[in-house]
């Protein structure tokens, strides 16, 4: 017998007959003798109309009552549920943040999980009770609703597992697993088996919308074995595991894309201490992150290009920001380029086999693929390039690391 936190996210509790589908899937882990924990996102569209009826009351909103409006979706969501359940002869009771509690922060709309008191689920589940708990959801030391912002149901999920000490939390979603890139890329994308947190990890940050980043770091953190599967098919899915449970790695094990990138240049900054400080210091203030960055010092070591890269939905803040600041900056002008992407190769072998970056850079070459930005960490290499050869990219390297099914 195991213990299953099942989280199934808006599309796959669409409606009443895809409620009724969750229903059955969740029987069918009770009734292999399993202790089972249910956690569900709103209604697919749900949260999006809730959203919007609060910009429409008013656009500079009070947070707490916002938050109090959207967590809403998630109530009826577990309250339908624990109707279908209860329908097919499984005794499920729905929870709803509140209840359990889910302790937060009071960051209201981008909550953070501080605990989850699990005793009276687990003393429940071992009497045969299904808990059903709204996800996306908390309450703050106030004794407010919280909301832990887009993707919060994933982290709900993993979150829970840990509290109750679960074997496994199956994350149920559209898609049957992690592939090696996205398969409407790429055709011969192959789904993986198993990956490792921090593959997973990156994968999350750099584009994949598989599992939010969030639930990944907490996977991580806790030690929680996560599984990706599809609720509308049978088929094994992915697990998200420890380095140590998978016996052989890949040098490579996917290809990441994103096209929420821009990229903004400083042309001829004054080339001495603290400057950096003096662009991105302001940038921090404003909210706004970079990612990738590079420096080309001119020949006579006076002057340097500074490029780096933001969300595309940062561009025309930052460069209000660079405006600003830029008499004190002191540089000639700035250019910026919303039309580029983000290609990245990921693969804890990196980290004991050299040439991988060679390799990517050939590949790319000999499609005619100019790089305008590289940035490396242990188990990743992420190039920068024009928007219109994202694909092309993703496809060259898919193929140039042996990553194509056969």
């Amino acid at each position: 017998m195991a213990r299953i936190v099942m989280k199934f996210g808006g599309t796959s509790v669409g409606d009443i007959e895809r409620i009724k589908n969750v229903a059955r899937r969740v029987k069918s882990e009770v009734d292999a003798g399993n202790e089972v924990a249910v956690v569900v996102s709103a209604m697919a569209g749900t949260t999006n109309q809730l959203v919007a009826w609060c910009r429409e009351a008013d656009l500079v909103h009070d947070a707490r009552e916002y938050d109090t409006v959207v967590a809403s979706g998630e109530q009826v969501t577990v309250g339908l549920l624990s109707i279908a359940l209860q329908a097919i002869g499984v005794h499920a009771r729905s929870w709803l943040g509140w209840q359990i509690p889910i302790r937060t922060d009071d960051a209201h709309g981008r909550a953070r999980i501080e605990a989850i008191e699990g005793g009276e689920l687990i003393a429940r589940m071992g009497r045969g009770e299904v808990p059903v708990v709204a996800g996306f959801q908390g309450v703050s030391p106030t004794g407010r609703i919280t909301t832990l912002g887009r993707g919060g149901s994933d982290t709900s999920a993993v979150a829970l597992a840990a509290a109750l000490k679960a074997d496994r939390c199956d994350i149920y979603t559209d898609v049957d697993g992690v592939y090696t890139t996205d398969p409407r890329i790429v055709a011969k994308a192959r789904k993986l088996d198993k990956i490792t947190f921090e593959e997973m990890l990156e994968m999350a940050s750099l584009g994949a919308k598989v599992l939010q980043t969030r639930s990944v770091e907490m996977a991580m953190k806790h030690g929680v074995r996560v599984q990706v599967r599809s609720t509308f098919s049978d088929a094994p899915g992915t697990l998200v595991v420890d380095e140590d449970e998978i016996m052989e790695q890949k040098l490579v094990s996917g290809i990441a894309y994103s096209r929420d990138e821009a990229k903004i240049t400083l042309v001829r900054v004054p080339d001495h201490p603290g400057i950096a400080a003096h662009v991105f210091g302001p940038l921090a203030k404003a909210g706004v992150n970079v990612d990738m960055i590079v420096q080309n010092v001119s020949e006579d070591g006076r002057a340097t290009d500074l490029t780096f890269t933001v969300g595309k939905a940062d561009m025309e803040r930052a460069l209000k920001v660079l405006d600003e600041a830029r008499a004190e900056i002191g540089c000639e002008r700035v250019d910026s380029d919303p039309n580029v992407a983000k290609v990245s190769a990921i693969g804890v072998g990196m980290r004991s086999h050299a040439g991988i970056a060679s390799q990517m850079f050939d590949a790319l070459a000999r499609k005619g693929i100019n790089i305008m930005v590289i940035s490396t960490s242990e188990i990743k290499i992420s190039v920068l390039v024009a928007e219109e050869y994202t694909e092309l990219a993703v496809r060259a390297l898919h193929a140039e690391y042996g990553l194509d099914a056969a």
